[in-house]
């Protein structure tokens, strides 16, 4: 059930969101989009000079392409399959961070937290539209990101 989508350099850099609208808007259509939680992965083919040190998340080219995404799906970490680390690597496209060989991935920690509020902000109002239990999924999304959040934030949605 797992869902690879393909990226390359000419759908990054033309912006083009197709590759994902289709799978997508097919999941929507016919409903089955809860089956899909945790499943849907990319695959990033993106030249770059071999003397370039960035991540993915660091050419702005492809961080751009992720911004545009978010902005259409907004909800899309439901579908992102956590366990292979699209999470973090989405979070990546969208959150001011920097890279540590000796602790990995941080962070900005106001970006974070700002990131992560609208996330279960949005993933609050969108996931009981198709009946599906928000609090266990965002609370597990809290903590893949590092929070451990409190019953009492979840009762306001």
């Amino acid at each position: 059930m797992t869902i690879a989508i393909a990226l390359n350099a000419e759908i990054i850099n033309s912006l083009d969101l197709a590759p994902v609208q289709t799978v997508i808007d097919n999941l929507l259509t016919t409903g089955v989009i809860a089956a899909y939680e945790q499943q849907l992965s990319f695959t990033i083919d993106y030249p770059q000079d071999p003397e370039d040190p960035r991540e993915l998340p660091e050419i702005p080219e492809i961080r751009l392409w992720f911004i545009r995404l978010d902005s259409r799906y907004p909800w899309l970490p439901f579908l992102l399959d956590w366990k292979d680390g699209e999470l973090a690597r989405y979070t990546a496209m969208l959150v001011p961070h920097q890279f540590s060989a000796k602790e990995g991935l941080q962070y900005n920690p106001e970006s974070l937290e700002i990131f992560l509020m609208h996330k279960l902000f949005v993933l609050g109002d969108w996931l009981p539209q198709y009946g599906i239990n928000s609090t266990s999924r965002l609370k597990a999304m809290a903590l893949m990101l590092g929070y451990d959040l409190e019953d009492e934030l979840f009762a306001m949605f």
